[in-house]
């Protein structure tokens, strides 16, 4: 597929990384010459050096000829304006990255009148990110697929857990629970486990269940915690503003520190049911004295990860029990990794992935339609979800009998809004709504999943 990237910030460039290692051809825009030329020496790709939002640029940059244009520049306006110059010169798929609260109210408008075929907001889907975490702390992470269905849960397997040191057999046969572990993380290998695998201590497992009886499966496996009542926010950005509105809707208590005075003015008067502090959250004494360890569910949203570590890390040390943290740059891993901190949100990655699911959608014509995709344990994994739109020689055949790929699961079947965690004996059918785990392959139809 051709397409055309405007705007080479943190998103942009990532944007690029990812796509270009599909194999797509593109052409990346924007007015610095230097960061073009760095990107084009590192990618496969092609680069014009000019404002995005220009007729004239795009006009001598022969966009007329790509298939998709994605705005991802740092101004909201430009990246709308660039959309709207692209399909007065041809280009029928763009897609702007849209962060203020007021345009993205408007998001349904842009796509019906304005014909931008989507925008995407990273503050609102790292907000939503960390609200699912919150409202079910039991996990590391929480994804949904099939419209809230099914979720997809990343556990790790402690010492005293009733699940540790047994097989997968042993466990559903024992504790009679309805859900699937699709994929294992063991030290740094990504395992597509089977039934006789036996789970150990420090491994980080995710779980595929129906939404209905996630809170009732982990009660059985005694990994269950009650929802947080109570958060603490550091930091008064955009992720800040989307956040609070979700979890005052759902009966949070939560205060907001932030040391701006402008912005904890705009906030208090944004969310009357919030706490909000105008402090420096660097401070112990305040973090001590507003009760960090008391507090339910501790999130980081500062503008600076090493910040965000750091107090993340701290809220740990004094016994919070669920700590989530933002961070911008990949490469901290690591760091985290040492630090015990497990629940992270990248931004840049879950608008990636956002951009990703649309663009392996455009692609696909082989009978079925790719509606969702998470991106899994540094980009290692993959869960995807499928809607089978007609018969195929994989439908009608039981699971067991497909000659299904190494490091391929066929994690659950939604059928008229019911969802199956599948057995062998199991059979995909035309409408059926499929997720597929995979850790060796890029699966972007369901027929990528035979052998």
């Amino acid at each position: 597929m051709n397409i055309v990237i405007v705007g080479l910030g943190k998103y942009g460039t990532l944007l690029t990384d990812h796509l270009s290692k599909e194999n797509h051809d593109i052409i990346v825009i924007d007015t610095n010459a230097k960061v073009i030329e760095e990107v084009v020496n590192q990618y496969d790709v092609k680069g014009y050096v000019g404002n995005g939002a220009s007729y004239l640029t795009q006009e001598n940059a022969d966009i007329n000829k790509f298939d998709l244009l994605i705005a991802t520049t740092s101004t909201d306006e430009v990246n709308i304006l660039t959309c709207l110059v692209a399909k007065k010169i041809g280009i029928k798929q763009t897609i702007a990255r849209v962060r203020n609260p007021e345009y993205s109210l408007q998001a349904q408008m842009m796509q019906n009148e304005l014909g931008i075929s989507m925008t995407v907001n990273p503050d609102y889907n790292t907000a939503l990110e960390i609200f699912r975490t919150i409202r079910f702390p039991s996990a590391l992470t929480v994804e949904s697929f099939a419209n809230g269905k099914v979720d997809l849960v990343e556990l790790k397997i402690e010492k005293d857990s009733l699940i540790n040191n047994k097989s997968l057999i042993e466990i559903k046969e024992k504790y009679q629970t309805n859900l699937l572990f699709c994929a294992v993380v063991r030290e740094d290998e990504v395992i597509i486990p089977n039934g006789n695998f036996v789970l150990q201590e420090g491994d980080y497992v995710y779980i595929t269940v129906s939404a209905r009886e996630t809170t009732s499966s982990f009660k059985k496996l005694k990994t269950f915690k009650q929802k947080a009542k109570t958060a603490m926010i550091i930091g008064g950005g955009k992720i800040t503003y989307y956040l609070a509105q979700m979890l005052i809707d759902n009966g949070v208590s939560i205060k907001i520190i932030e040391k701006d005075y402008d912005r904890c003015l705009s906030l208090s008067q944004a969310f009357p049911k919030a706490l909000v502090l105008h402090g420096d959250a660097t401070n112990h004494n305040l973090l001590l004295s507003e009760g960090v360890g008391e507090t339910d569910a501790f999130v980081t949203l500062t503008g600076q990860d090493e910040t965000n570590i750091i107090l993340s890390t701290y809220a740990k040390e004094c016994g919070c029990k669920k700590v989530i943290t933002k961070i911008t740059n990949g490469s901290y891993d690591l760091i985290l990794d040492k630090t015990g901190l497990e629940s992270v949100v990248e931004p840049k990655e879950l608008f990636a992935n956002n951009i990703i699911r649309y663009v392996r959608g455009m692609k696909n014509t082989r009978g079925s339609e790719f509606k969702t995709l998470y991106r899994l344990v540094d980009n290692k994994v993959e869960a995807s979800e499928f809607f089978i739109s007609k018969e195929a020689k994989y439908t009608s055949v039981p699971l067991k009998d497909l000659k299904i790929k190494n490091n391929v699961l066929i994690a659950a079947i939604i059928r008229k809004n019911k969802v199956i965690i599948p057995s062998g004996l199991d059979t995909l059918e035309p409408l059926d709504s499929v997720i597929i785990v995979s850790s060796s392959y890029v699966i972007k139809d369901v027929n990528d999943i035979l052998g």
